[in-house]
């Protein structure tokens, strides 16, 4: 690739111009525009901003009660941070890929390590996967949401969407699984055996099961090392 001069350096990587209030910059840039609004991000998600922002992390009971216990005991709200106020904001989460989606009355279940922001009209709240935790450690806890506006998630690489069918289910390796529609409950499908109990256990030997009519959304990479208790 030949070099470039700095002018058609600045052109090609500056900021773009538009209405839009969610931009991608590029698709591991995402820019929000803000008058006077508020928007929830992921804690650290910001690499830039211009204009006047505030950032806050959620008040311990700012949702009530229930939600407080379920962050204390999961950890899933410290992972978000509350930004206010009017310009320009620019956010990125480790150079992953960024996926905007429109809600619209719909709902969508998202892994916490997977969500970077979304609009402040969204309902959120966090979703404890049952059946898991007697059989795993790690990846226990997502984030549930809902409502009319836009959610921004993240990928290692292109998202694959598969079509959960009544007559199809679909089984995903849980450190691959981004989201899926809040209508399924996953099961998990192990195969635990004492080889695979020694070292560290990876998603060929739990996996999630999902059934019944919906989607689920995989990424071309194992997030987090997922291991089976012992």
């Amino acid at each position: 690739m030949s070099a470039k001069t700095l002018k058609e350096f600045l052109a090609e990587t500056g900021d773009t111009e538009s209405n839009q209030p969610w931009e991608l910059e590029n698709e591991r840039i995402l820019e929000v525009k803000l008058y006077n609004q508020r928007v929830w991000m992921k804690a650290g998600g910001m690499v830039a901003y211009r204009g006047a922002m505030k950032f806050e992390r959620e008040g311990a009971f700012e949702h009530g009660a229930s939600r407080f216990f379920k962050e204390f005991l999961t950890g899933e709200g410290a992972k978000l941070t509350k930004c206010t106020g009017s310009g320009r904001l620019y956010l990125a989460e480790g150079g992953k890929r960024i996926t905007l989606i429109k809600l619209d009355g719909d709902s969508i279940t998202v892994n916490g390590s997977d969500l970077l922001a979304f609009e402040d009209g969204i309902q959120w709240d966090i979703r404890m996967t049952r059946k898991l935790s007697g059989m795993v450690a790690g990846g226990l806890f997502n984030l549930q949401l809902q409502g009319k506006g836009l959610v921004a998630i993240t990928t290692h690489g292109r998202p694959l969407t598969l079509r959960v069918k009544p007559d199809s289910s679909v089984y995903t390796d849980p450190n691959a699984t981004v989201a899926w529609s809040s209508n399924l409950e996953p099961e998990f499908k192990t195969d635990i055996s004492f080889k695979t109990l020694i070292g560290r256990t990876s998603g060929e030997s739990v996996q999630m099961a999902f059934k019944g009519d919906g989607f689920v959304v995989v990424q071309p990479y194992e997030e987090q090392p997922f291991q089976a208790k012992r």
